[in-house]
């Protein structure tokens, strides 16, 4: 079974190994400890759209890190290039806030031109062509996440040898999560009909990124009456939502839509379904 799963996971990252371990946070440590035996000094991350843990463990570390300006989450590629350099190592979420894929193939062009190693958090982009870019990847397999297993995660590496620098601890896991990993392309089209669907429905309001893939929506709002509209629709149609500013999705006033609490449920599909049929206008 544990062989089925790291080959799904190969497949889906293009790594050359994968190793399971407890928690996404664990996975970034470990990706990080790893930079930092190659020499890294320096964490360059986004200034809105990471995860929490971006911010903290680089200090807990003692390396420097450096937040890039972005446009709501996706890199300002020149700001890049002026900051990536062989010292430094990009933390880089590829699907921002879970609102939009980044343009990985540009930032990897980047960074290689630069010598800059990648740490890629493909937790929102696992499933898409994303997940195939960078030095080191990391991805959570949390219950409100698109493999929605309820715990674990793992850290691939493209060059073996990585492995074999720092001590990681490795879990064990279950057949439910091959079957999770054997299902997730069809729970990515359902949540991207969805969000399709609220798009629709949200037409006339300032949306962030629409036009890109994402599992999550950001309405932007100038008052707390649009505020309200928004909050209104949300709970006529029984979806999550949480208010930013927030580093870990926008840093603007903007209601987000969090669609990817779809994934938690143990019949999403079925729950999905209904949900497919029932949008309208709130």
């Amino acid at each position: 079974m544990l062989e089925e799963i790291k080959d799904k996971l190969l497949k889906l990252t293009g790594c050359a190994d994968i190793k399971l371990v407890k928690r996404g946070n664990k996975a970034i440590l470990y990706a990080l400890r790893i930079a930092k035996a190659l020499g890294r000094t320096k964490v360059i991350i986004q200034d809105q759209g990471g995860w929490i843990t971006y911010r903290q463990y680089p200090f807990r570390m003692k390396m420097d890190t450096v937040e890039l300006k972005t446009d709501f989450g996706i890199t300002d590629k020149d700001e890049l290039f002026s900051k990536a350099d062989n010292d430094s190592v990009l933390l880089i979420n590829s699907m921002p806030g879970y609102l939009a894929l980044e343009d990985m193939q540009a930032v990897e062009k980047i960074c290689m031109d630069k010598g800059c190693l990648i740490i890629n958090d493909i937790t929102g982009s696992i499933g898409t062509d994303n997940a195939k870019y960078g030095d080191i990847v990391v991805c959570s397999f949390g219950k409100d996440k698109p493999v929605s297993y309820g715990e674990g995660a793992f850290i691939g590496v493209k060059d073996k040898n990585y492995f074999g620098i720092i001590v990681i601890e490795e879990i064990a896991t279950d057949k439910s999560l091959a079957e999770r990993l054997k299902t997730l392309d069809e729970r990515l089209q359902k949540i991207r009909d969805i969000r399709s669907m609220i798009i629709k429905d949200l037409e006339g309001y300032k949306i962030i990124h629409p036009g890109k893939e994402g599992i999550n929506i950001a309405v932007c709002f100038s008052n707390d009456e649009e505020k309200e509209k928004v909050i209104n629709y949300c709970h006529s149609n029984n979806l999550e939502y949480t208010i930013c500013p927030r580093y870990i999705r926008v840093d603007c006033n903007a209601v987000s839509i969090e669609i990817k609490r779809l994934f938690t449920d143990d019949t999403y599909k079925e729950f999905i379904d209904l949900a497919s049929s029932k949008f309208s206008k709130g």
